[in-house]
């Protein structure tokens, strides 16, 4: 294009320096002499070893104006550069909210922009009615419209913005229209702010001003780029003004022979007549008129009709001409004002030539403190994540309470090879940390999960975590809120435990972090949120359990390796369940706050102990029977720190889950066989059993 050659101009007037390419085959130039602050104006992203950079781009009028200033004043405040280059301007337009991330970003170098798309609404008429409708007109920088619509779509058919009647794009050459039609009691506001918070219609845009700088990275503010462009537009305008001057004077200097040979002319011929060769001719002017081999050897290449009277005019005013312009060329040398006016004179004729209006709206008010969690009723979820990652969440209420011994409801549309491992009762307004088979960690709002119904399958869990291929859960925390004195300790499967810090992990990456380096064979069976003091149980498949102070393991951060043991195997032995007695229980009056341990087996069978009848060991050791896992029992499933207010909830290997009190099971002896809990159909399986809340199951 043309504004792109602009970056390529004097390039021939030795205005920059050259050096080998990278196989030495022709030379390349080590910088632009660019006429214009390409690297502000179009901006750029890149990745190094050890270092980024995430330029935005900028609108090519209001940088001239900026840098123009800025030549003019060079001591100019960040406020006063800001009046000239308010901020960045995508291309593909949209609304920055916020001057305090600018200012950050332009101040220092670093900043978070936040984006956001253009909307309004509009009153679409219909055959019998009208609708209200919302129309995105304009995109944040490097989204991607499809995949925008997409995303819309995804929340809609998932049910987590359920204010959308239809969606269609109507976008054409005459510019972008997606339209979203809401249904008649939808708030067009709060659609519009679900979709900012849950799509790509709100982005950020970190932005890394780092440069290389005499060879060197550097983090830039706004006014360092412009002024490291001024010095270089400075150095590019005085090497160019010093190559004219050079060749203006090498003319000059040809031009003077010119007019020896002229005023000498009869004389002139005549020597040359004499000559018997160019190189006795030329040294004859040198010698009888003091010329250089340069000027003689112009005079022996002179046209003869250069001798005509017109061309010898011609010739007078050349030499005018070009004493004029050597003295013009000198005097910008002399003067670096004349240097700087030249450079201002250039970024005019640029502005007035390609300047256009600015396309990014700014609005000055920082985006405001809504949470999606304002516009979501805040009530308990059952959430379910099957074997093969299908994850939803479902109203409490929809599973209603049985006695012990029942059948159960069906809890999930399962496939034949799937069914749900994990379920647990988390509130609308909470986060889920999900552990995986990789000892990564992610974390994700409960209300992302897509609302169900109680036999639906849900939603895969790849579209809502970056999980790798060969990741899948192994165990999920709910999380309220995370507060200081909190912890996270998980048991692993060879029976090793690990504390950490819950604070942790407050901020956890999209991507996911590591939180337990696991050993060869290992795998994480469970984690749990603890305060401190608390008391950890370790159950294994064949019916061990070993209760311990939760002091016994120290807190380790997150890098640490896989903990310390927890309890000791027997051979062919492993840990299938961790349970946490909390330090202080809150139960009921009387006999009701009596804390008791749970053992469920996985041909539906299980009971109740004292918790007393645990006593309390050091951590590695190899624990007392649990539960005697016989033919009728099989191998334990899941163990529980409950009272006979706690509500139960049971999920089967063919989708089923049965709801019930925990004191419908009887209070039996620690090396017992146990009762049913639920009738289970043949080659069915119990896979999980969660505890609730106490007003839950009421």
């Amino acid at each position: 294009t043309a504004v792109a050659e602009l970056l390529l101009r004097d390039i021939d007037k030795e205005t920059v320096d050259f050096a080998p390419n990278f196989d030495d085959s022709t030379e390349e130039p080590v910088v632009l002499p660019s006429v214009w602050p390409n690297l502000v104006v179009n901006g750029t992203d890149g990745i190094a070893v050890g270092m980024a950079t995430h330029i935005p781009p900028h609108n090519l009028g209001e940088v001239v104006d900026g840098t123009i200033a800025l030549i003019n004043n060079p001591d100019l405040s960040l406020a006063e550069l800001m009046r000239h280059i308010p901020g960045p301007d995508f291309p593909t337009g949209g609304i920055i909210r916020g001057l305090r991330p600018i200012k950050s970003a332009y101040g220092h170098g670093r900043g978070i922009i936040k984006l956001v798309g253009k909307t309004h609404t509009e009153t679409i008429k219909k055959k019998s009615r009208s609708a209200e409708a919302i129309v995105i007109t304009e995109i944040p920088f490097q989204v991607n419209k499809a995949r925008l619509v997409e995303r819309i779509a995804d929340l809609v058919n998932d049910k987590v913005i359920d204010g959308i009647a239809r969606l269609r794009d109507e976008s054409d050459r005459g510019g972008m229209r997606i339209v979203i039609e809401l249904k008649r009691d939808a708030t067009a506001e709060v659609v519009i702010n679900q979709l900012y918070k849950m799509t790509p219609l709100q982005t950020s845009f970190g932005v890394i001003n780092l440069a290389i700088v005499e060879g060197r990275p550097v983090v830039c503010s706004l006014k360092q780029l412009l002024t490291h462009f001024i010095n270089h537009r400075r150095d590019v305008v005085t090497r160019r003004t010093q190559f004219l001057l050079g060749k203006a004077e090498e003319r000059m200097h040809i031009l003077e022979g010119f007019r020896v040979a002229l005023l000498n002319l009869d004389d002139v011929i005549a020597l040359i007549k004499g000559s018997d060769t160019p190189q006795a001719a030329a040294a004859g002017l040198i010698k009888t008129y003091e010329l250089s081999a340069a000027q003689a050897q112009a005079i022996l290449d002179l046209k003869l009709q250069k001798l005509t009277g017109m061309e010898r005019l011609a010739i007078e005013k050349e030499h005018q001409a070009l004493a004029e312009e050597i003295e013009r060329l000198r005097a910008i040398l002399a003067d670096t004002k004349k240097v700087d006016a030249l450079i201002v004179d250039e970024l005019r004729e640029i502005k007035e030539k390609f300047g256009d209006p600015r396309r990014t709206k700014i609005e000055s008010a920082e985006i405001s403190g809504f949470e999606m969690t304002d516009l979501i009723e805040d009530k308990e979820m059952v959430v379910t994540i099957s074997h093969k990652g299908y994850a939803k969440r479902t109203a409490v209420e929809s599973y209603r309470e049985q006695r012990r011994g029942g059948k159960g409801v069906v809890g999930a549309d399962t496939l034949d090879d799937d069914f749900i491992e994990h379920l647990f009762v988390a509130s609308s307004h909470g986060q889920i940390l999900i552990f995986t088979t990789l000892g990564r960690l992610y974390r994700l709002q409960v209300y992302e999960i897509p609302e169900a119904i109680r036999a639906g399958r849900g939603r895969a869990l790849v579209n809502l975590l970056n999980l790798k291929e060969d990741e899948a859960v192994t165990a999920v925390l709910p999380v309220r809120e995370f507060k200081q004195g909190s912890y996270i300790l998980t048991a692993t499967r060879r029976g090793y435990v690990k504390k950490m810090d819950l604070m942790e992990f407050s901020n956890l990456r999209r991507q996911g972090v590591i939180a337990c380096a696991l050993g060869p064979g290992d795998g994480l069976v469970g984690a749990y949120l603890t305060s401190g003091s608390d008391q950890i149980i370790l159950a294994t498949k064949g019916g061990m359990a070993i209760r311990f102070s939760e002091s016994d393991v120290r807190p380790m951060g997150r890098s640490a390796r896989r903990g310390v043991r927890g309890i000791r195997l027997e051979a062919g032995d492993e840990v299938v369940s961790l349970a946490v007695v909390p330090s202080v229980f809150e139960g009921g009056s009387g006999q009701e706050s009596v804390l008791t341990f749970l053992s469920v087996c996985e041909n539906g069978y299980g009971k109740r102990t004292d918790i007393d009848d645990y006593r309390l060991q050091k951590r590695g050791g190899k624990g007392l029977i649990g539960i005697r896992t016989s033919e009728r029992n099989g191998a334990v499933v899941s163990v529980s720190a409950v009272n006979d207010n706690s509500g139960l909830m049971i999920i089967t290997s063919a989708g089923k889950i049965i709801r019930f009190n925990a004191g419908d099971v009887s209070v039996i002896g620690r090396n017992t066989v146990g009762v049913r809990l639920i009738n289970l159909d043949e080659g069915e399986k119990v896979m999980a059993v969660t505890p609730l809340h106490e007003n839950d199951a009421d």
